[in-house]
């Protein structure tokens, strides 16, 4: 069994699917932060969630407890839920949550159903990975489609990965397996800068995930945490001569990803998901 536990069914017109997940392949948190940001839209509305029992082990991800002001205690469970957004340019669904330890056919198979149910006919899965990038530079996106002509008319770098995957090659598949047309964008996060959030490849993604999905999103906080961010990186770097040295080593390496490096970057995402 999935799991899937549905509060309400929406009527929705024509929806496309926004899907991102925590933990592997959610490097600096990037694609879990850009999906979450279309969940601030009004009409936000979460139609169902995931019985975590079914597909977490709870000795490796821990139940969290917090305290109210009033001292009352409440258990945080691993999430993943489904939601509901209805604009006047696109309706969506989006799946958020984290990656499941167990039962990934029964997890996706649910997900695959309530798509089906809420008549879902196209997907983005977002991701991000850490590869050999300077922060200096454009954030990379590399992605792969059941349609591959999509990929240069998105401008996405396409890839020919294979090896291990995580939960969303699995989603991937099994979407296209239903008829259902999937795009799967991934953000480079520079290695050094990979152990925290990083906001450039969420707005990055966040763009990507609006174009995409025919969704508007205002990406001005995203915008502006990104500055911020870079700027408090470049100082700190203005004090590190060795790390100033090897950034600029990357910004020489580095092409546009028309140019001859494109296989490269490519490589990095594979080397990133094979060692994971």
């Amino acid at each position: 069994m999935s799991g899937l536990e549905w509060i309400e069914h929406p009527v929705l017109s024509d929806p496309v699917a926004l899907i991102a997940f925590e933990g592997w392949g959610d490097a600096g948190e990037s694609a879990s932060t850009a999906v979450a940001g279309f969940l601030d839209h009004p009409s936000a509305t979460k139609i169902a969630t995931i019985d975590p029992d079914e597909h977490f082990d709870f000795q490796v991800r821990r139940p969290v407890v917090s305290l109210d002001s009033t001292g009352v205690r409440s258990i945080h469970w691993p999430r993943n839920e489904v939601w509901a957004v209805e604009t006047p340019e696109q309706d969506m669904v989006v799946v958020l949550g984290e990656e499941p330890h167990y039962r990934w056919k029964s997890f996706v198979s649910g997900l695959v159903e309530a798509f089906e149910m809420l008549g879902v006919g196209r997907a983005i899965t977002v991701g991000a990975f850490v590869g050999q990038v300077a922060h200096t530079l454009p954030v990379p996106l590399v992605g792969s489609a059941t349609r591959p002509d999509e990929l240069a008319l998105h401008d996405l770098l396409p890839s020919g990965y294979t090896g291990p995957t995580g939960i969303l090659g699995v989603l991937n598949q099994a979407l296209s397996q239903e008829g259902i047309d999937v795009i799967s964008v991934w953000a480079a996060v520079p290695h050094y800068l990979s152990n925290q959030e990083y906001p450039p490849a969420t707005e990055a993604l966040a763009v990507k995930a609006s174009n995409l999905t025919g969704v508007p999103l205002d990406i001005g906080d995203l915008t502006a945490a990104s500055r911020q961010f870079l700027s408090t990186v470049d100082a700190a770097i203005e004090e590190n001569e060795e790390l100033a040295e090897y950034i600029e080593q990357l910004e020489q390496e580095a092409t546009s990803l028309r140019g001859d490096e494109g296989p490269e970057l490519v490589e990095e995402i594979e080397r990133f998901l094979r060692g994971r």
